[in-house]
């Protein structure tokens, strides 16, 4: 398995990878192709996201595929935190295809997305779930993530948050 970044080589992957989440929220959302006119769209709107763009902060963007080139995961690495993400995005937003969760997928690619922040100088990332996603956390706590204070949002969700010291 590894890490590639999103190109239009992608295109037919990403696409069936998306369907698989039907109409739900796409997570993370800057793998949705929903508002795009087209892949070549998504790609350009997806740099100029990395690239921090009004309330978007820079970020590195990453599917992880295996040997026969199908996208299992995705995950956005946020570089830097705003108020936000400090609350409740975190530095770290990933999601697995549909059909291959409880396989080890996201624990795989969180311990990835680590490597890439230390090859960014973070040394402190934040990786944030919500309360009745038990899985994530226990993915987050398997990648060393020590908890810190939860976050209620407007809405009454809970986000945990949780600091993974990445040295």
């Amino acid at each position: 398995m590894r890490l590639v970044r999103p190109t239009l080589e992608w295109e037919k992957e990403h696409q069936d990878y998306v369907a698989e989440w039907g109409p739900s929220r796409m997570v993370p959302s800057s793998f949705s192709l929903a508002e795009h006119n087209g892949y070549q769209d998504y790609l350009t709107a997806l740099a100029t996201r990395e690239k921090g763009n009004g309330h978007w902060l820079p970020s590195s963007n990453y599917f992880l595929v295996n040997e026969e080139n199908r996208i299992l995961a995705m995950v956005d690495i946020r570089h830097d935190l705003n108020e936000f993400l400090l609350n409740v995005g975190g530095h770290i937003g990933y999601g697995v295809r549909p059909t291959e969760r409880k396989k080890g997928y996201a624990t795989r690619i969180l311990a990835e997305a680590l490597k890439k922040c230390k090859e960014l100088n973070m040394d402190r990332v934040l990786v944030t779930c919500d309360e009745e996603n038990i899985g994530s956390a226990k993915v987050i706590l398997n990648n060393g993530g020590v908890e810190d204070t939860s976050f209620t949002e407007e809405n009454d969700n809970v986000k945990r948050r949780f600091w993974i010291e990445n040295k």
